[in-house]
């Protein structure tokens, strides 16, 4: 095979941390503010969110969620009556404490000690406490029960390590909150909503996920069960893609969410919540990308189909426009994925080969040609960005005709779906490795697997207290952390590797983000 001449200068196997940056900037997704941690989401990666976005809240609300908005600031007040909660995230909270700036008589500003609030404001970091202030006044029956409530906003964590799309100060998300009569109701919707989250993923992402419970220490603060969808990056590494809560009625005991039950009694109601966040932009990238730029899944992709008339400014072009338009016209009129096909005719200025390999960076599924010869000929010259390269070392151009393009891109749409789904979960399957018997061979099993080791499946007793202690202790001087128990993992039938007793489920361990 010729050798590649691949878009980016960094390779994957080279260098990931650096190839995804550079991804990014290639794709034009996204590019640095100016102030810490925080990112401006240019069209095309803001395009991939507002795809999730509609797909995703299409499957919230179709689990009987009404969507709606809460403010960004949050009294104090509210996180100190949950304590274990806001110990969760005290360290990363952004207060506002004045209202008002004045000048500092050197040509600067300062907060005016005048205009300090008599209670300080937690910009939102997540929303339990403000949320459960208004389910507090919302239910006072039964009959209001279950309340079921979507919220798609902002928060701002303030992260001491950020990296685009996966841990930034300020991340968009949505968050989802409920409230039910029992316990038996409220687990059963957290578990519904982890399903979501995994249909989303596979179907929509293509990014194959493992569903399952999160140990006693990586729950939620104020979690009685936290719920989780794993994925695996190309280097192997573990992406926590969204989680749900079984708040139990710690949220509702603070915030004071009662109803009045079917005998007349007053109950707590038991709550959860769950969310997912731009994390998944950078889940995509991290699954799907390669060494040419991104990958988009026809699903997410802002546009599914571009194409490309190579235009040569003189009397030629308005024809060579004309029988553009007609093919983006008739893929407009078809569906693929359960959608109307999404097709960008870019005739703007430009070299034929620079736009497409703009196009590949981006990662639009099918890249179409056109010059004057393709027309000549009743043809069209497509690239699937999923198969990019030839034998020859060359893009892998088809020549359909005009009328097949029609009707076969649709079709075509759909295979590459499924096909960057199938590529990443063969690849996830290959880089878990089973059988680890004892905690000294998981430990040789990551100091000899080389930079992208991936996970491995042990056997786990559900140590507490003391004992938990120790394992999380001995994982993190290995960077190691227990992902989830899977939902669907094989019965156990030996010892925990880490305390020697019986072992009671599977857990995953490996290095995450």
């Amino acid at each position: 095979m010729s050798k590649i001449r691949h878009a980016l200068n960094t390779r994957r196997a080279d260098d990931f941390a650096q190839w995804y940056q550079e991804v990014i900037a290639a794709a034009d997704m996204a590019e640095e503010s100016g102030v810490r941690g925080c990112m401006v989401i240019k069209p095309w990666g803001y395009g991939i969110w507002e795809r999730i976005q509609r797909l995703l809240d299409d499957r919230i609300k179709a689990t009987g969620h009404d969507n709606c908005y809460f403010p960004i600031f949050i009294p104090l007040s509210n996180f100190e009556r949950e304590a274990e909660h806001v110990e969760g995230f005290a360290k990363e909270m952004a207060v506002v404490t004045h209202h008002r700036l004045v000048a500092d008589g050197k040509g600067g500003l300062v907060p005016d000690p005048e205009a300090r609030l008599e209670e300080p404001l937690v910009v939102r970091p997540t929303s339990e406490t403000i949320i459960g202030d208004a389910m507090a006044r919302w239910v006072q029956s039964w009959r209001d029960l279950p309340l079921k409530l979507n919220q798609w906003a902002n928060v701002v964590r303030w992260e001491m390590r950020t990296r685009m799309f996966l841990r930034t100060s300020e991340f968009l998300w949505q968050e989802g909150h409920t409230a039910h009569e029992n316990a038996e109701d409220a687990k059963a919707h957290t578990l519904r909503m982890l399903e979501v989250y995994r249909a989303h993923a596979e179907d929509d992402l293509a990014m194959p996920v493992v569903a399952g419970e999160k140990p006693e220490h990586e729950r939620f603060p104020g979690a009685v069960e936290t719920w989780s969808i794993e994925a695996m990056m190309q280097d192997g590494k573990a992406l926590q893609a969204g989680t749900s809560h079984y708040l139990g009625t710690n949220f509702a005991q603070a915030a004071g969410i009662r109803y009045q039950d079917r005998e007349g009694g007053q109950e707590l109601c038991h709550t959860t919540s769950w969310g997912v966040s731009t994390r998944l932009v950078g889940g995509m990238i991290m699954t799907h990308g390669d060494d040419d730029g991104l990958r988009v899944p026809p699903r997410l992709a802002p546009w599914q189909v571009v194409i490309l008339p190579m235009l040569r400014d003189n009397e030629g072009d308005a024809a060579l426009l004309d029988y553009c338009e007609a093919l983006r016209s008739a893929l407009g009129a078809r569906a693929a994925l359960g959608e109307p096909v999404r097709v960008l005719l870019d005739d703007k200025p430009g070299k034929a080969a620079a736009k497409r390999w703009d196009w590949v960076r981006k990662g639009a599924p099918i890249i179409v040609e056109v010059g004057g010869r393709d027309m000549e000929g009743g043809v069209v010259s497509l690239l699937r960005r999923d198969r990019l390269w030839g034998e020859n070392g060359k893009p892998a151009f088809a020549a359909p005709s005009h009328e097949e393009a029609g009707e076969t891109i649709p079709a075509m749409l759909e295979d590459i779906q499924q096909a960057l789904f199938d590529e990443a979960r063969e690849r996830r399957e290959a880089n878990i490795r089973r059988g680890v018997a004892t905690l000294e061979d998981m430990e040789a099993f990551f100091a000899g697997a080389g930079r992208y080791p991936g996970w491995v499946e042990v056997q786990w007793a559900r140590p507490t207290g003391a004992e938990l202690d120790g394992v999380v202790e001995r994982l993190k001087a290995l960077k190691l952390t227990v992902r989830n128990v899977p939902m669907d993992g094989p019965p156990v039938d030996g010892a925990c590797i880490f305390t020697g007793r019986p072992a009671v489920e599977r857990v995953l361990v490996g290095k995450a983000y």
